[in-house]
């Protein structure tokens, strides 16, 4: 009977395994919702925030709907923030937003998930709250081909463009003062204006992230008349942004990217945007960095 006595009691809490979990699930389950995620449930929809060119992460379609990488993203966090908040389905609804007011709208309720190329950094983090890693880029400047400028440090006593909001544009207000000494930083309100700027020569430089950059010109077939130069002048770590001190929603977000990560979609989103052709025929061809794969890989990607 003593020798039984182990076994009998592994079976009984065997048993008792599923009623536990059934418990653990219904007392989660009648827990009142709260803060984002009330405010869905009861509205039945989802407010996504999105950029109209931040190619290949956010931008507006002909048919006048968002698409790219970081909205893709966020469709699957739509599926988890209904689970969450006990919905079969919900509705979405897009907004614009733009570099200048994309945080604000967070803050202020606006929107519910900022879908675009946004930097997580600790003066953000005062304000909204960030998914896990999405896509890591560095500023970078854009010349006109021919251009003498091939570094910040000839940006001396020379005008560079910037979009207003960005951490671009505090990375050469302070190079400014150190390694482009003495030079005029333009403001525009896009990347279209920022271009304008550079192409009117009313600017000798623009800088961006890499990436934007890259993608911004390939999509206007203006790679013969712009080149992205220099050394990375930032470190750009991108995350989808959402209200901060919410810890539900933060949870929802976090599920979602290891639901991902696990069933290896997270790779296969991002080959999607940034190996293969994008709608308008033009391919990145830009793997995936070893940052971004091990970020990926702590979530539960597993190793190709």
């Amino acid at each position: 009977m003593r020798a039984l006595l182990p076994a009998l009691l592994l079976a009984a809490a065997v048993l008792l395994l599923p009623a536990a979990s059934a418990q653990y699930v219904a007392d989660r389950d009648a827990r009142p919702l709260t803060g984002v995620l009330k405010r869905i449930k009861d509205a039945g929809a989802v407010r996504i925030g999105f950029r109209q060119a931040a190619i290949p992460f956010s931008f507006e379609g002909p048919d006048g709907r968002p698409y790219g990488y970081a909205i893709d993203l966020c469709h699957e966090i739509v599926d988890d923030l209904a689970e969450a908040a006990g919905i079969a389905m919900l509705v979405v609804q897009y907004r614009r937003v733009t570099p200048a007011d994309r945080i604000a709208q967070v803050v202020d309720g606006s929107i519910d998930l900022e879908c675009g190329a946004t930097t997580n950094n600790a003066e953000r983090r005062r304000q909204v709250a960030f998914s896990p890693l999405t896509f890591v880029a560095g500023t970078r400047l854009l010349v006109k081909s021919g251009s003498e400028v091939r570094s910040v440090r000839q940006l001396g006593g020379r005008r560079v463009v910037v979009v207003r909001g960005t951490t671009n544009e505090e990375a050469m207000r302070h190079l400014a003062t150190t390694l482009a000494r003495g030079a005029t930083i333009v403001v525009a309100g896009d990347y279209a204006q920022a271009l304008a700027t550079l192409a009117a020569g009313e600017a000798d430089a623009f800088a961006g992230d890499d990436i934007l950059l890259t993608a911004f010109i390939a999509e206007r077939g203006l790679q013969r008349q712009y080149v992205v130069v220099g050394e990375l002048l930032s470190y750009e770590p991108y995350g989808i942004m959402f209200a901060r001190d919410d810890p539900a929603l933060a949870q929802a977000v976090d599920a979602a990217f290891r639901r991902l990560a696990a069933s290896r979609e997270l790779r296969w989103i991002y080959n999607k945007w940034f190996l293969r052709a994008l709608p308008s025929g033009v391919r990145l061809g830009l793997p995936m960095s070893a940052e971004l794969q091990r970020s990926f890989e702590i979530l539960g990607l597993p190793p190709e």
